[in-house]
């Protein structure tokens, strides 16, 4: 049963859901990616201003995090947050056809989870929120968070070990979902797991000591004497050793990933001169901290050697080191109990017939229903639970990769998930990337999951400031599991010991005399 603030919340989305399926469409065009949301980040600091939070903006030394609070008087603290990161090669229009967005090529950015419905729901959430609190007197405080540069796990690890998830009574972790059993859930005890990104930089600044000055021309500087492999060589060697050893850095089991990405390398117009830079970043998800550690040795051996072979020098720089998740059993009940008020997402006649064009124009054959079925149905946490332990060994406590974990050791954290549109296969056939990329941009499929989404946002929320008793379950059980709350015999403590990683050279959109373009240029 709900009460009348979460009543007056539910009418606020009502009435505001236009606005919100305009600003999805908004972050959805932007489509920037890590650590370069400039664009995204300036305009939830505008929004949330003209709302009335107090904002500060670059918060934690990151130029696009943000952290906005907007106060009613003493009372509880509930966290929420939103992410607005995009992902490179994904670039597509909100069309039911594979197209860019208008000026780009598809190496630009663009939303695959997708982020813009995640962060217009949580902002939606924390709108109807607010409004309830003051129309009833409600005291406590909204605290929001901007997360950029979710897909190398960083800010939140950053934000973590700076305090800003210190005092909250509450988070509330959403994320759109579409991979059975975690769609319109909350997870229960199988939290994500721990996650290490690191940037190998090499660099040849010595490329003359590669050989000796007599076995070349008298100048060190000849093409014939100077010979070094360079960093690119370097960057390869590190590639191939660490792909060799790969089955061997970790036990068969455990649900771990490794993959990198290369970042920068040489120069494309250099001489005849070898490469003086070549970077390469690797992203580790593991259950546990000892096995990103374990992984990480192999790693800084490998660009040792790589850097020793090759007559170069490397640097190690962290991206994000980020703890398993902590379960709160309250905290997933409160969350659930207000997704099962809601309801799951439902997709009317007009996005259906969205769905049926597009399995046509990917290929597939139109059917009826073009949605999967469960997406417009509801898992219990314990249901989901069971299924997702099925494929785990029982000694693994964590599984997948989510930086949201790092909330959860500062303050008892829900994480609950809403089905996004995803379509049914026919037989046999599978969809390219772009279609699900597709369906996060059109309105008439994604604003189901964001009105679904902020609803339960809000109502977990406003649960949480208006009920004492569930308040304190859910701290008391932060505590007990953490043998103390933070500082606790079980706590672990933040591992983030580095500067925030935004000077390399993430890809971006820049500016020239060409106009607005992706940093690799649209050859269309």
């Amino acid at each position: 049963m709900t009460t009348s603030a979460q009543e007056t919340a539910l009418a606020c989305l009502d009435g505001i859901q236009p606005l919100l399926s305009a600003w999805t469409r908004t972050i959805f065009d932007f489509g920037e990616t890590a650590w370069r949301e400039y664009q995204s980040a300036a305009w939830y600091v505008e929004r949330l201003k003209r709302e009335g939070f107090t904002v500060e903006e670059g918060s934690g030394g990151m130029p696009t995090a943000f952290c906005a609070h907007w106060t009613n008087g003493a009372g509880p603290t509930i966290g929420l947050y939103a992410e607005y990161d995009a992902v490179p090669g994904n670039c597509q229009d909100a069309v039911t056809v594979k197209q860019p967005r208008p000026g780009l090529g598809v190496e630009a950015g663009g939303h695959t989870d997708p982020h813009s419905g995640l962060g217009m729901a949580s902002l939606g959430g924390l709108l109807a929120t607010k409004a309830a609190m003051q129309h009833h007197g409600i005291p406590g405080t909204l605290r929001f968070t901007g997360e950029p540069a979710e897909k190398v796990r960083g800010s939140k690890p950053i934000h973590a070990a700076k305090g800003y998830y210190d005092g909250l009574a509450g988070m509330i972790s959403f994320h759109p979902f579409y991979m059975l059993p975690l769609c319109n859930t909350a997870r229960w005890d199988t939290h994500c797991g721990a996650a290490y990104a690191m940037i190998f930089r090499f660099v040849c600044d010595e490329p003359e000591n590669w050989v000796r000055a007599g076995d070349g021309a008298p100048i060190p500087q000849a093409h014939s004497a100077v010979r070094a492999p360079g960093a690119n060589d370097a960057l390869m060697t590190m590639y191939m050793a660490s792909k060799a050893l790969r089955d061997s850095m970790l036990p068969h089991q455990g649900g771990w990933s490794i993959s990198e990405a290369i970042l920068t390398a040489g120069q494309a117009t250099a001489d005849n001169l070898p490469a003086g830079l070549a970077e390469i970043q690797y992203m580790i998800r593991v259950p546990t901290i000892g096995m990103a550690e374990q992984v990480t040795a192999v790693l800084d051996r490998n660009a040792a050697a790589a850097a020793a072979i090759s007559g170069c020098r490397y640097e190690r720089h962290w991206v994000s080191k980020s703890r398993p998740g902590l379960a709160n059993h309250a905290m997933a009940g409160i969350a659930y109990e207000a997704l099962s008020t809601v309801g799951p997402p439902r997709w009317d006649e007009a996005a259906r017939a969205i769905g049926r064009e597009i399995q046509v124009n990917a290929g597939g054959t139109a059917t009826e229903n073009p949605f999967i079925d469960e997406l417009e149905r509801l898992i219990a946490p314990q249901e989901a639970e069971a299924i997702l332990r099925r494929d785990l060994p029982p000694s693994q406590v964590n599984s997948t990769s989510d930086d949201y974990t790092d909330m959860s050791w500062h303050a008892p954290t829900a994480r609950f998930y809403v089905a996004r549109p995803a379509l049914r296969s026919s037989n046999g056939h599978t969809y390219p990337s772009w279609v699900m990329n597709a369906l996060g941009g059109i309105s008439a499929t994604i604003d189901p999951m964001v009105a679904c989404a902020a609803k339960t946002v809000a109502l977990a929320a406003l649960r949480l400031l208006e009920d004492e008793k569930a308040r304190d379950a859910a701290m008391d059980e932060f505590v007990t599991r953490t043998g103390g709350g933070i500082g606790g015999t079980n706590w672990i403590a933040p591992l983030c010991d580095y500067e925030p990683p935004i000077n390399f050279r993430w890809p971006e959109y820049v500016t020239t005399v060409r106009g607005r373009d992706w940093w690799i240029p649209n050859s269309a």
